[in-house]
């Protein structure tokens, strides 16, 4: 993982990291702080959500993650389009070249973080709570070794808290 330094950095939020907050850390009702702290924070311009990992939270989902998510979209929602070419490029040389379509499918939304992260590699970091599995291959890679190869920062959701400095006492 690279180094990353806080307000330098677009950090753009893998679905693993929102859902484990939820159900694991930070549910809405015992934290409302870190919900507001994510939402001052996209605000802000340093957090945002792919449309790829809206999607896949949203979907056809009502639990609190996806009405939240639907209700802050405007905030929350990273603006910008795929670059198609960085995309494949990500998914063959990040995966492999030769993936079958069912292959893709599971990738999910892990080869649009590290394209949009790509489009300014110096700038964004990819966050999630996968950890480093070099012993992967193809559909099973692992996000922070993906990005690992292609020089994208990624960190996970301590490390992001820390470096952009989340408390319970927070002030704007």
């Amino acid at each position: 993982m690279q180094t990353i330094t806080q307000f330098e950095t677009l950090y753009l939020l893998d679905a693993n990291v929102l859902i484990d907050a939820k159900r694991d850390y930070y549910p809405f009702d015992r934290v409302p702080e870190f919900w507001e702290w994510l939402l001052y924070m996209a605000q802000q311009g340093t957090i945002k959500v792919p449309q790829e990992v809206y999607d896949k939270l949203t979907g056809d989902k009502r639990d609190d993650l996806a009405n939240w998510l639907k209700n802050n979209n405007s905030v929350l929602l990273f603006n910008e389009e795929v670059n198609a070419e960085i995309l494949n490029w990500v998914i063959s040389q990040g995966y492999a070249p030769d993936l079958s379509a069912s292959e893709i499918e599971i990738l999910n939304e892990d080869p649009f973080l590290i394209a949009y992260a790509l489009v300014d590699a110096g700038q964004r970091c990819v966050v999630t709570t996968e950890v480093s599995k070099r012993s992967s291959t193809r559909v099973k890679r692992r996000i922070p070794d993906v990005c690992d190869d292609f020089r994208v920062s990624c960190c996970n959701t301590f490390t992001l808290i820390q470096v952009i400095d989340f408390r319970t006492n927070w002030n704007r």
